[in-house]
């Protein structure tokens, strides 16, 4: 006779007041006063857990691409998860990280041929840092281990990605970070650049300051230079016409790699597959993420050039040529979730889309010169960055006022600073473009 299963006493649910969650980069006490609580999504809109439709003008957090729950999609992630739910890729494999990395080498920038799966933006940026020091070590050059990053700049929340950003609230927050971090100048230059569409036109000489750190610190100790191509995280800011190519110029003369964190600008974002093929200029390393799963499952994706892998592709056979990675590196949802993705991204031409709508999204958006407290709008492919005057004594209040009104008129407005930013997905239409810009200049006109 067995014996009967022990009784487990279970506690009663605990009453959802919202404290448990401490949210990321959240004002928690103002959020839990009165709440923004998501509940379903489809396309264009989300749905709130009191039933309102809410217009998505920022893709979520920059990463729906494709629009919200696309069918082809979730079929994919459901399909992997009921056939195989997990595989290490550390000394095993399974086949959908190389028939993903396969396709993205594929679509990237030429050159880039080799692919590093990881988890996120932030774990992007920290590994392509990894790869760039043990890159020059197994060239003989160790001792380049100097990075270069640019004020302004945001590259995640790893100590290293937070090291070689130029956010001053993390910066300043959490400490030195990687020892022997030096920044370049920011871009931003409302005196000569305002209310530009694309590129500036003014600027390019600012990455001359790059020559300015090599003299400084000399360019055998530096291992790269990492700047977004388009900064999104900081307020949406283009750089200046010829600004790239002379970076690229200088790192190639002094032998520093270039690494582009392409996590925002990625997956059609521009109206290319990358800020690198819309500005013609091509980094040593690139890092990816949101879009490449269209932000359905954590993924990121590093590309790094035939040349710096096959300086690893050394040694004996049997011996691991980089140490790093994550145990969700090429996970199989993620893997399916990004070839669906991709699939999507062909099918229904949403890199051609975003082209084609770049004229009318300017055209909307820029129709806001003149509303109360704008001193700025900039624009590039689908996004762009509405600057506001900020209240005197109160940074950051006057857009964080615009987020909430925007929220309670149906809207997602995402907000940094005294900027919002916006940043649709592919699939929006002219008539949803007028709406956003319609909706925003409401708010502009009702916010003290």
């Amino acid at each position: 006779m067995s014996a009967s299963p022990a009784v487990v006493a279970l506690r009663p649910a605990p009453t959802n007041n919202l404290e448990a969650f401490w949210m990321p980069f959240t004002a928690n006490r103002q959020f839990k006063q009165a709440p923004r609580l998501l509940a379903g999504a489809r396309d264009m809109h989300y749905v709130t857990t009191d039933g309102r439709e809410i217009l998505d003008a920022t893709s979520g957090l920059w990463c729906v691409n494709a629009g919200h729950c696309r069918p082809k999609i979730v079929e994919a992630i459901q399909a992997q998860a009921a056939e195989l739910d997990f595989a290490p890729t550390f000394q095993f494999g399974h086949p959908k990280p190389f028939e993903l990395a396969s396709r993205l080498a594929a679509m990237a920038p030429t050159g880039l041929d080799h692919v590093f799966f990881v988890n996120s933006g932030s774990e992007a940026v920290d590994t392509a840092l990894k790869i760039a020091l043990a890159y020059h070590r197994a060239r003989g050059e160790g001792q380049r281990f100097r990075f270069v990053g640019r004020e302004r700049g945001y590259h995640g929340v790893g100590f290293g990605g937070v090291s070689v950003g130029g956010m001053v609230a993390n910066r300043k927050t959490f400490g030195p970070g990687l020892p022997g971090v030096d920044h370049l100048r920011h871009t931003h230059d409302l005196s000569r650049n305002s209310f530009t569409r694309g590129l500036p036109e003014h600027g390019a000489e600012l990455a001359d300051d790059l020559e300015r750190l090599v003299a400084l610190h000399g360019a055998e100790t530096i291992a790269a230079v990492i700047v977004e191509p388009v900064a999104g995280s900081t307020g949406v800011l283009p750089p200046p016409k010829g600004y790239l190519e002379r970076l690229r110029a200088i790192c190639d003369r002094h032998g520093l790699l270039l690494i582009f964190d392409e996590v925002i600008t990625g997956y059609g974002r521009l109206g290319s597959a990358f800020a690198a093929d819309r500005l013609g200029v091509t980094p040593d390393i690139m890092t990816t993420a949101k879009g490449v799963t269209n932000g359905t499952i954590p993924m990121g994706a590093v590309f790094a050039s035939s040349d710096i892998y096959e300086a690893f592709m050394q040694g004996p056979e049997n011996m691991i040529e980089l140490f790093h990675g994550y145990t969700y590196s090429g996970h199989p949802i993620a893997c399916a979730a990004a070839l669906a993705t991709l699939d999507v991204y062909q099918e229904e031409g949403l890199f051609e889309r975003a082209a084609a709508l770049e004229t009318r999204w300017a055209d909307a958006i820029h129709g806001l010169k003149g509303l109360p407290h704008v001193i700025d709008i900039r624009t590039i492919g689908l996004v762009a960055g509405v600057e506001l005057e900020p209240m005197e004594g109160k940074p950051t209040a006057r857009a964080f006022q615009s987020m909430v009104k925007a929220y309670e008129d149906g809207m997602m407005l995402r907000v940094t600073g005294d900027i919002i930013a916006m940043s649709p997905p592919l699939i929006v239409s002219e008539a949803q473009i007028d709406e956003i810009a319609e909706r925003l200049a409401r708010v502009l006109k009702a916010i003290d």
